[in-house]
């Protein structure tokens, strides 16, 4: 067993760290591909969701927040604490989240560019394919925008995750709540068609139950609340003896799950209002959504709103998914801070640049990579699909299912329960959570994995 650091960089506040964590977790995922997975699935989807947030989402944040406290080191080390061997069961989770970075920060990127098109009262043209395509499949200007972005959060990050990111994260992610629900409002009230939207994205249809739509809703679960990202880890570390993770858990795991509910009540009605058709990931957000604006009422200014919004998503993400790599690179090779932080971006930037020109009409997007065999033979993905595959729906849900089993079976279920409830001062381990963390986050963590390879239909 490695020994244990006994001070560590603390939070100010019990509120600034519940923002900087439900704002790590709260980011594109929510807003981009919630309300498409939600769309498919329609009320059936959102129970299924909400049952997930308690019984996946809410354990795993609380297993890995006792663990980044009880090691306080590295997302990497702290696995290696109880025994070094399991270090790399972090190493899983730093490199799932070092793949994210590099194509979260193109897309963000995306953000950046239709945010400040917006505030510019940019005409994106008729046809608002052609103009996406052609942003994105140039060599250059995605890469501008990301560059920017990534400065941006280098310069918040220079002083340092718990201080000035702490107090702009309070800030935020407020605002965050209050544009979504302005945007939402607004949208369910200028059509007379939207309100259909929103019933069909409340009420459920249960003969849309199946064993795909379990999978679909425990991974969004997953990638929405940023679980096996090493982020809890990392911010674990710094938290205090006297914080109750178990409290702190719960109102992460709400706010997290209250924005993409937001999120959908946004834009399920919107589309539905509108008469378009539902789209995943990217063209969700830069093709429908500004198609669906220019038919609204003030709908420039509800794209303001909007985009303003993702920003401030993305930001809140961003800061703490490249402290995971940084923080990991900071520790295990003794650097400094800032030459970590060269290091890491570099190869997130240099990584992005594949992802970037593998988009649209890029210049390497003729580039397919093997992804799996098929009764329908090889399927094939360009190189930013095959990063977010292999990180989103492999390397996430194995991080999670490894977790899981270090908790109960290398740490200990008693151990793991001194540490989560500071020896039941906040509370105790119920035989229903150990069956939640022993037998149910295995079986959904199986299930997303076997999905994502063809094997649920």
């Amino acid at each position: 067993m490695q020994n244990r650091r006994t001070t560590s960089s603390n939070f100010r506040s019990r509120f600034g760290y519940i923002m900087v964590a439900a704002g790590a977790a709260i980011g594109l995922g929510n807003i981009w591909k919630f309300p498409y997975m939600a769309y498919k699935g329609g009320g059936i989807f959102i129970i299924l969701y909400i049952l997930f947030a308690i019984l996946l989402g809410h354990p795993l944040i609380e297993m890995e927040s006792a663990i980044g406290r009880y090691a306080r080191t590295n997302a990497i080390d702290a696995y290696g604490v109880i025994h070094h061997k399991y270090r790399f069961i972090g190493f899983i989770n730093v490199l799932c989240t070092l793949l994210i970075n590099m194509y979260y920060i193109i897309v963000s990127g995306y953000v950046l560019k239709y945010a400040l098109d917006y505030l510019n009262g940019t005409d994106f043209g008729f046809d608002k394919t052609a103009y996406y395509i052609s942003f994105i499949s140039d060599p250059v200007s995605p890469m501008i925008y990301a560059g920017a972005f990534m400065l941006t959060i280098i310069l918040f990050l220079s002083f340092g995750i718990t201080t000035l990111v702490e107090k702009i994260t309070k800030i935020i992610m407020p605002l965050l709540f209050l544009l979504l629900a302005i945007c939402g409002i607004w949208a369910l009230f200028s059509s007379d068609t939207a309100i259909e939207g929103l019933k069909y994205y409340l009420i459920p249809d249960f003969s849309k139950f199946n064993s795909k739509i379990i999978a679909d809703a425990a991974m969004q679960v997953m990638f929405s609340i940023s679980v096996g990202w090493a982020v809890f880890p990392t911010l674990g570390a710094s938290l205090s003896d006297d914080a109750n993770i178990r409290k702190d858990s719960f109102w992460i795991t709400f706010c997290d799950t209250a924005v993409a509910l937001l999120a959908g009540f946004v834009i399920i009605p919107s589309v539905v209002g509108s008469g378009s058709a539902m789209t995943a990931g990217p063209s969700l957000i830069f093709l429908a959504m500004p198609a669906i604006f220019d038919t609204l009422p003030g709908g420039r200014l509800i794209g303001c709103f909007f985009f303003l919004a993702l920003i401030f998503a993305v930001v809140s993400t961003y800061f703490t998914i490249l402290e995971v790599p940084v923080r990991c690179l900071k520790e295990k090779c003794h650097i400094s801070h800032a030459r970590a932080t060269f290091i890491t971006t570099s190869v997130i930037m240099t990584g992005a640049l594949f992802c970037s020109l593998s988009q649209g009409n890029g210049l390497l997007s003729h580039i397919r990579l093997p992804w799996w065999v098929s009764g329908e033979g090889v399927i094939y993905y360009n190189i930013y699909n095959w990063i977010d595959c292999f990180s989103s729906y492999v390397l996430l849900p194995l991080g999670c299912l490894l977790t899981s089993y270090y908790c109960c079976f290398v740490w200990g279920h008693k151990k793991y329960a001194n540490e989560l409830t500071k020896n039941g001062r906040d509370g105790f381990l119920s035989l229903s959570d150990r069956l939640i963390i022993t037998i149910v986050i295995p079986i959904l963590t199986i299930i997303v994995i076997l999905n994502c390879f063809g094997f649920i239909k």
